[in-house]
Parts: C-alpha cells; structure tokens; sequence
C-alpha cells in the first residue's frame, strides 16, 4: 500500500514538473504577464490549461486573471507566478463559464483570494460544473485528481471597479460571447485588455455554450471602443488590437455574413457546411472547428436573421 501512495506521489510531482514547461511566460509590461498555455485540446499533459492567463504584480500582491483547468492545473499557474513573484495572490477574476477559466478557484481561496466573477458567469459555473467535470474525466482522466469545482464567490452585474494598492481595474459585462458569462477586465493606466475567451489568437475559436454570435460582436465591439494597447486573449498570444480583430471579429463576421448570404439563396444546412473558410486555415485547429462553426451559425441564425 506505502508503495502505491508513494507512485502516486511520484506520479503528481512529475505532472507538475513537466507541465510548468507548458506555460510560457510572455512579459507584457512592467509587473504584466501573460501565461500562454497549449492551443490544441485540454489533456492530461496540459492539466486542462490549454489557455491564456493574465497575472499583474501590484504593490500588495497578485492578481490573476483565471485560475486554471483543474486543480493540478491552478498549481501549475502558481508555480509559474512563483517564478516571477514571490508577492502573495490576493485577487482571482474569473473572466467566464469555461472551465480553463474558474476549475482552479478553490485552490486559489484556499491561499485567501477573493475570486471575482460576473453573475452570469456564476450561474453558468454553476449549471455547468458537472458536464465540464465528465467532459475532462475523459480528456485529462488522473490529471483531474482533487478537482473540486467551486464558483466565483464574489459576483457584479455589469460593471465592477478593483483597486489592489496602486492597480486599478475596470470590469465589464455586455452580453455572451464565448460562454454566457464572458468579461473583459481594464488596465486603464496602461491601456491593457484582458478578454478572456471575447478574443482567440493564434488558434480558430468555437462559437462556444452560449452559441450566439450577434452578441460575441457587439461585445467585441465594446472591448475594441476602449482602444487598448496591449490585448491579453483567452487563448494565444499577446497581441495589438488589430491582431485580435483579424484573428477573432473578422471571423465572426465573415461567418455571419457567409451564413445570411446562404439563408438569402434558399441554402440548407448542407451549403453552410461547405463554406469555404480557407482565408482562415491559417488558424490552429481549423480542421477540427470550421465546420461545426459554420453549422451551429446556421442553427442560430435560421428562423432568426
């Protein structure tokens, strides 16, 4: 028995070890960091953080921007702050309802966070938190090991002011995008935008559990009209605005516009599936995702355009 507990023991730290390396640190600004996950699909490799986070050293501690795949995975995320801080983590904000975003909450309360979501991402942790947990049962299987799901224990509807020391934030709801819940988080003073799953850089994205486009745009649009420097993604690397926009809302709207024009032709759900998406095969993850894109905009956009 002693030798069982001990492999896997054993077992754990080597997850640990080998997936540190899979977070690349990307220096964003002075005291801004972004942690640049895996673009393929959650494993057991990945921990579930097949994502990007946002981490801001303030002058009393940490604030992170989602907190991580599974519970193994929120370690993963500590050991990587503990490796540009040593600042304690005060603040955890969970930008949305997917589970790369908000599995590691506990992990991070335990340490004496306040973890920080919108109301609608709450509820959609909530009704979630089940299917996601058998959906990664099956994806990372033993890297799931003391997951316990836990939603954001502090809430706001629309708009939410944050200040830690020095560091101030804006937090904002307008409506679903990926996930019902989805949020962008201000850093005025330097013009950085954490989105959260609002923008996919470097990898195709999915219309997602909230499967509504039209509103993914508006709130893109939102986001954009705060002109900021610096865009720290869900998912992908740091970029410029115009990356973000190219990589995410113009795909969006390319879809819309592609899936109008079928429905105005008298099209089915057959001529939607061949829409030809080639301008964006430069998209990780294409192959898997741009059909069924093109499918669920149909669906959506069918009796309601």
């Amino acid at each position: 028995m002693l030798k069982i507990i001990c492999l896997c023991f054993t077992f754990l730290i080597s997850i640990n070890a080998d997936a540190s390396s899979l977070l690349k640190v990307h220096k964003v600004d002075a005291n801004v960091f972004a942690l640049v996950g895996e673009l393929s699909q959650r494993s057991k490799e990945n921990l579930a953080n097949n994502s990007t986070h946002g981490v801001i050293v303030t002058d009393e501690g940490v604030i992170l921007i989602d907190s991580g795949g599974s519970y193994l995975g929120a370690k993963q995320i500590h050991q990587t702050i503990q490796s540009i801080t040593d600042k304690p983590i005060k603040i955890v904000i969970n930008t949305g309802g997917q589970d790369h975003r908000w599995f590691g909450n506990e992990h991070f309360k335990n340490l004496g966070a306040r973890v920080i979501a919108s109301s609608k991402a709450k509820d959609d942790q909530a009704a979630r938190a089940d299917s996601q947990m058998m959906r990664l049962e099956r994806l990372i299987g033993s890297s799931l090991h003391n997951t316990n799901p836990m939603p954001a224990t502090e809430v706001f509807d629309t708009q939410k002011q944050l200040n830690l020391g020095s560091t101030k934030l804006d937090l904002f709801y307008y409506g679903s995008a990926h996930t019902a819940g989805d949020i962008f988080v201000w850093m005025p003073n330097k013009h950085i935008m954490f989105t959260g799953d609002i923008v996919f850089n470097n990898r195709m994205l999915g219309i997602g559990p909230a499967q509504n486009l039209q509103s993914w745009i508006q709130v893109f649009e939102k986001m954009a009209s705060f002109k900021p420097t610096h865009i720290i993604p869900g998912h992908g690397d740091p970029s410029n605005l115009q990356v973000a926009a190219q990589n995410t809302y113009q795909y969006l709207v390319f879809l819309k516009t592609k899936i109008i024009d079928i429905l105005d032709n008298d099209g089915d759900m057959q001529d939607a599936l061949k829409t030809d998406q080639s301008q964006f095969h430069y998209l990780i993850n294409h192959e898997t995702i741009a059909g069924k894109n093109a499918q669920w905009v149909f669906e959506q956009m069918e009796f309601n355009y």
